[in-house]
């Protein structure tokens, strides 16, 4: 079994510089261009599956993969991969202090006024992976979320589940890849991208 699971594609908030949680824009042009060139790296994978966050720009990110990759399935969605919710915080500056705090080391029990914290987080999308880890049918599945939604989600997969960021990040369309074994999960593919590396933005780097 194996499980590819990817970050978004840019939207105007990405490329803005605003925190981006539950909001629903669509990508922009730049995110569209990033979700087709990686789908194109990824033509030779045939997916069995699909499985989204509800949100816009995580289903058009996955729509487009799999279109350009050759794969005609359909995308379903799981509420339990959305991004977190920022609460009064949504579209903060990153540049804002309270956002370059939780940046340069998030507190894991704050809860952002009004939403989540990314204990929470870590909670609904670890229950949706090890969910589908425990299936262990043989199948390729391809799964659409968001940043803190994809670092929470694979927190305990990581050799030091403390660094939360795991160095940065993730870029917009990097996609980590997952490998099922007997039930036993194996991260071996770690934020790749499908796409000129030179395209990949660090807009978080403080």
């Amino acid at each position: 079994m194996r499980i590819y699971i990817v970050r978004h594609g840019e939207t105007a908030a990405n490329e803005n510089g605003w925190l981006q949680g539950l909001s629903n824009g669509p990508l922009n042009d730049n995110g569209k261009m990033l979700a087709r060139l990686t789908g194109q790296g990824m033509k030779d994978i045939s997916f069995d599956c699909c499985i989204s966050s509800p949100l816009l720009r995580a289903k058009e990110t996955a729509e487009i993969i799999l279109k350009e990759s050759g794969n005609s399935i359909s995308v379903s969605v799981d509420d339990r991969i959305k991004e977190i919710d920022f609460g009064s915080l949504e579209r903060t500056s990153i540049k804002d202090e309270n956002v370059i705090r939780f940046l340069k080391k998030p507190v894991i029990d704050f809860k952002f006024p009004d939403g989540e914290s990314i204990s929470e987080v870590m909670e609904r999308t670890q229950e949706f992976l090890k969910e589908l880890i425990a299936k262990d049918d043989g199948k390729t599945y391809l799964v659409s979320t968001h940043g803190c939604a994809l670092r929470s989600m694979l927190n305990f997969l990581y050799e030091d589940p403390d660094d939360y960021w795991h160095g940065h990040v993730p870029y917009n369309c990097c996609v980590n890849i997952i490998d099922v074994k007997d039930g036993e999960a194996t991260l071996i593919g770690d934020d790749v991208i499908y796409y000129d590396k030179k395209l990949a933005v660090d807009r978080y780097k403080q």
